[in-house]
């Protein structure tokens, strides 16, 4: 049996989760997978799920979804109970130029070389055991001290500069529309 929406105890699992992995593919080219942390990620309801997506030297996800815009959400225990959650649905990437960037942008913290965020409507779940994934210990968030103050320094024209060097296309040539 399929899930359509995230219960309760599947929200708060997510809730408490410090990291989580992005996957993405265009009709053709590679896959993409990408960690995620910090306080990045907001589950507005039982079926959509926001993640704000701070600069990078890539912009895989974003070139990806503005061609195909299926996306899975995947959360793994690293401590406490055995869990795997995998969420499955269809992604909207949102610039800071667009409309809903405010209102959306306003549900995180504001980190400098913040980008995109994406907006999943979620068609299905699933859980699996976990049981395979070790235990680590969280020591903390590592792009508070090394992410974000990079991007700080740099300002808004040099991220807008980095963006132009490292973010218009993705690895396989598509394109991020990340300037419009």
């Amino acid at each position: 049996m399929s899930r359509t929406k995230l219960s309760e105890s599947f929200i708060d699992f997510i809730k408490a989760q410090k990291m989580f992995f992005v996957a993405t593919a265009a009709a053709d080219g590679r896959v993409n997978t990408s960690p995620k942390g910090l306080d990045s990620l907001q589950v507005l309801s039982n079926q959509r799920i926001v993640w704000l997506n701070l600069s990078g030297s890539g912009s895989e996800t974003a070139a990806h979804v503005q061609e195909l815009n299926r996306m899975t959400l995947m959360f793994c225990a690293f401590e406490g109970q055995a869990l795997i959650l995998r969420v499955y649905g269809k992604a909207k990437v949102i610039y800071p130029r667009d409309p809903e960037w405010t209102e959306l942008a306003d549900l995180f913290p504001e980190m400098a070389g913040s980008r995109q965020i994406f907006d999943l409507q979620i068609e299905s779940i699933q859980a699996s055991c976990g049981s395979g994934v070790p235990f680590y210990e969280f020591k903390g968030q590592r792009g508070e001290s090394e992410l974000v103050p990079f991007f700080e320094e740099m300002g808004e024209d040099g991220v807008q500069n980095y963006w132009k060097k490292k973010n218009q296309v993705s690895i396989d040539g598509k394109p991020t529309f990340i300037f419009g």
